[in-house]
């Protein structure tokens, strides 16, 4: 008989840096078992490109045949033709040179290597909200402190100042900015900006600026900006392959760093430090990345044209729906549609799925926490978008019944 003594857990066994419950909530059990089933016609939530019909270059993975692959030659923060590559993306953002440049295998990482940089233990990060719901994670799993921040509804999802001030405490590290923000797709406006700017000076914060998004915008906001090349104060700004070219299995993301001078290069020599304990940047994609990113504009135009086309359709049937209220957005892949009050969140997702087969996010699980909303991705396929958001368009129209 084996011994299974081993797999006996005791109190205080496990880490607490992983929440206390793993079981999924309620609805996504419901998602999974209609998955289970095949029940779900209409999945609205799809925000994996490679799965939704676009088309790629079909000599991609050509990119892959290279020699040079065979070769490991470590390169903590990447290596300078890869690093030179992605630069050549930002040819006008000012400092976005090789030696500026970090890259990890996802966001996420690139998060984690932030969060070591710049806190200890117990110390806080400023995180928006709504937004994403994997800082709750990636926060947890470092030993970190996430502290929401809102952003205002009925300013177009900008950000809220006051909840920002009222945020910080002498454990402050870090300000996360979204732009474009997922899911409202609200982008960072140019005051708002200065101010951030001028809060971090006060307070000695850093910035980080998500802007995963931003070569997909969705409406043409004069005061968009981007913290890209910000000089005045140490900021990072991520970008990847997963949205940028649309190929999330690349596994290859970037941090650009700026600032004054004399901080960046002290940044930069800590953060070589706990990249090179991982080197989790293959070389095979670091060798293609020329290629790829190359590629990657071809296949962002088709996703351009893609999150364009249902947008143009949500927007039309929102127009001839007066019970459905579109939150505009400034880009990104996903839109929040505000529905009637009748039910919840989490009932009008369920009676969707049980009656449809259409699938939504509650609003609820990016924290949206004013009216009654669900969260739908730009990204499937036309036919498949326009018959999902059909149903939902007759369910609020007819009262949910």
């Amino acid at each position: 008989m084996p011994d299974t003594r081993s797999a006996v857990s005791f109190p205080g066994m496990f880490s607490t840096r992983l929440p206390p419950r793993l079981q999924p909530n309620a609805f996504s059990e419901v998602v999974q078992r209609a998955r289970a089933a095949g029940r779900i016609r209409f999945d609205l939530t799809e925000t994996n490109p490679t799965v939704v019909g676009l088309t790629y270059p079909p000599d991609l993975v050509a990119s892959f045949d290279d020699p040079r692959a065979l070769v490991y030659n470590p390169a903590a923060l990447g290596t300078v033709t890869a690093r030179t590559a992605v630069s050549a993306e930002y040819p006008l953002a000012a400092g976005v040179t090789p030696d500026r440049l970090m890259l990890t295998a996802s966001t996420s990482e690139a998060y984690s290597f932030l969060f070591k940089l710049l806190c200890d233990a117990g110390d806080e990060v400023l995180v928006p909200r709504p937004s994403y719901p994997l800082f709750d994670l990636l926060t947890m799993l470092d030993g970190v402190r996430q502290v929401p921040y809102r952003l205002d509804s009925a300013g177009g999802w900008c950000l809220d100042r006051d909840s920002i001030i009222d945020a910080l405490t002498p454990r402050t590290r870090a300000v996360l900015v979204v732009s474009p923000n997922n899911p409202t797709g609200s982008v960072l406006r140019q005051g708002d900006r200065d101010w951030l700017v001028a809060c971090a000076r006060q307070h000695g914060l850093a910035l980080i600026s998500d802007e995963v998004f931003a070569d997909y915008p969705l409406s043409v906001r004069p005061d968009a900006t981007s913290l890209l090349g910000e000089q005045r104060v140490l900021t990072f700004t991520l970008g990847g392959l997963s949205k940028s070219a649309a190929l999330p299995q690349m596994k290859l993301a970037w941090t650009v760093i700026s600032g004054p001078d004399h901080v960046v290069a002290d940044a930069m020599t800590r953060l070589e430090i706990i990249a090179d304990s991982y080197l989790s940047v293959s070389t095979p994609v670091q060798v293609a990345l020329p290629r790829l990113l190359e590629a990657g504009r071809v296949v962002r135009a088709a996703v351009r044209s893609r999150l364009a086309a249902n947008l143009d359709t949500l927007r039309r049937t929102v127009r001839r729906v007066p019970a459905l209220t579109l939150s505009e957005p400034d880009g990104g892949w996903s839109v929040v549609l505000r529905l009637p009050a009748i039910l919840s969140e989490e009932q009008w997702a369920s009676q969707l799925l049980d009656a449809h087969g259409v699938l939504v996010h509650p609003g609820y699980f990016f924290d949206i926490d004013t009216g009654v909303h669900v969260v739908i991705s730009l990204l499937p396929a036309p036919d498949l978008f326009a018959s999902g958001l059909a149903c939902i368009a007759a369910m609020a129209a007819g009262g949910a019944s």
